[in-house]
């Protein structure tokens, strides 16, 4: 079975949050697939657990043009973990995110993962506020099942 970690920042609106429940959502309707989600605003993420995943999904809402710092926080300890001899980078992966007028945020979380050697799987999905619209909707499933698709036909 592959498995799929998503790993995302949400606090008080939920929009990423819900976001990341559709990714996930895509993600489980491929056969083989295991999904797990951690909200990095509530706890980090164990490097094991990094480790084990065959891609992730990242997602953040945008703060002044950047991902959120636990979010961050992840990309420098798969690094880190890396560095130390642990699989942690290299694996394929989507972005999403979520904001409230600005969306740049999407291109500092690809090149922090062009910086940790991870490789995109499908074009990334943003949302404007919550993901509500049947098109915001539809564009996150479909970023989940792009990349279990991805990991299903080997890419």
């Amino acid at each position: 079975m592959k498995k799929v970690l998503i790993v995302y920042h949400s606090q008080e609106k939920g929009n990423t949050h819900r976001m990341a429940e559709l990714v996930a959502q895509g993600c489980r309707e491929a056969e083989g697939i295991a999904v797990q989600m951690i909200n990095v605003n509530e706890r980090r993420v164990d490097m094991d657990t990094a480790e084990q995943a065959d891609a992730y999904a990242l997602g953040s809402p945008d703060y002044f043009s950047y991902v959120a710092g636990n979010l961050k926080q992840f990309f420098d300890d798969i690094l880190l973990a890396n560095w130390g001899g642990r699989a942690t980078t290299g694996k394929p992966y989507v972005g999403f995110l979520t904001h409230g007028g600005g969306g740049t945020a999407i291109g500092s979380l690809d090149r922090l993962a062009k910086a940790t050697k991870l490789v995109p799987a499908a074009p990334n999905a943003i949302c404007q506020g919550a993901p509500e619209a049947a098109q915001d909707v539809e564009n996150s499933i479909a970023l989940g099942r792009q990349l279990a698709e991805h990991l299903t036909k080997g890419g």
